[in-house]
């Protein structure tokens, strides 16, 4: 069988990515910059691993060439909103500009292209009641949800086939990492007696694993276009808090209630909730998946 290229292997999404397909038995290539960069013990170790860059087109095109990949997974990004801020051009090389260039290599060598994109592509206007559909016009709030907007557009101008899975907020293990919803809760716990959690954002959060598995299970199927992959439950921040701490046997009074205006981040999304219901059709068991 000819391998899975997954570009952005080490990431919090990526790394879920590269086991899940372990798990199913598919062959991959895990691509990063630092792709060694990988905790040990996760059964990746004699894993196919390759140094790449995303933004680098030609050696890409290399890649594609002498791999003869028959999927590529986009979940390379500049995912903080604070780095895209800091680093605006590096930002739009990644999350926008490297996504064309990579669905334009697809459509020229026949590639199945699942790109990875993120549900901060809205939050300027409030969802419909049952969370935003994929017909639902985008309105980001931050430079990152701009970028990532803009790099769906360019994949599907190069390539229709192309599948574009928007992702909403994910938690779960990040195996000593810190990163995600539930890992950055914990470590910022570790470090200190309480933790700020806004009581006014709201999102759909999913376990990394389950993205990871609707993900892989994706690669197979006939979707293209955009494709919204969510919990089933709407939840703020502070009820996937006390979710975590609950799971993790920690006192959920730790959590200190505050609002986005209070922490000076007024302009941070209220709600990105997203409707996963055409997801469902293809994935069943997504209705029924619940976070922590």
């Amino acid at each position: 069988m000819r391998p899975v290229l997954l570009i952005g292997s080490t990431g919090f999404l990526g790394l879920e990515l590269a086991r899940a397909l372990r798990l199913a038995g598919q062959p991959a290539v895990l691509a990063a910059r630092k792709p060694h960069a990988i905790p040990a013990g996760l059964g990746l170790e004699h894993a196919t691993k390759l140094s790449l860059d995303a933004t680098q087109t030609s050696a890409l095109e290399q890649v594609i060439v002498l791999l003869r990949p028959r999927a590529i997974v986009m979940a390379a990004a500049l995912a903080r909103i604070a780095d895209c801020e800091r680093e605006p051009e590096r930002a739009r090389e990644l999350n926008t500009e490297a996504p064309g260039r990579i669905a334009a290599l697809c459509a020229r060598y026949g590639v199945r292209l699942v790109h990875v994109s993120s549900d901060l592509v809205y939050g300027r206007q409030a969802p419909p009641t049952r969370g935003f559909r994929e017909e639902d016009p985008a309105g980001p709030c931050s430079l990152y949800g701009e970028t990532k907007l803009q790099g769906e557009r360019a994949v599907l101008d190069a390539y229709a086939d192309a599948l574009v899975v928007r992702l909403p907020l994910l938690c779960g293990a990040s195996h000593g990492r810190g990163l995600g919803a539930s890992d950055s809760l914990l470590s910022d716990l570790s470090r200190k007696q309480s933790s700020q959690v806004f009581e006014d954002e709201y999102r759909t959060p999913l376990r990394v694993e389950d993205a990871a598995r609707a993900l892989v299970e994706l690669l197979d199927s006939e979707v293209r276009g955009l494709l919204h992959v969510a919990g089933p439950e709407r939840l703020s921040r502070v009820e996937l808090a006390e979710r975590v701490l609950l799971a993790a046997g920690l006192d959920p009074s730790r959590l200190v209630r505050t609002t986005r205006a209070a922490a000076g981040m007024a302009d941070r999304p209220a709600d990105c909730s997203l409707d996963s219901a055409r997801a469902c059709e293809h994935l069943p068991w997504l209705a029924a998946a619940r976070v922590p």
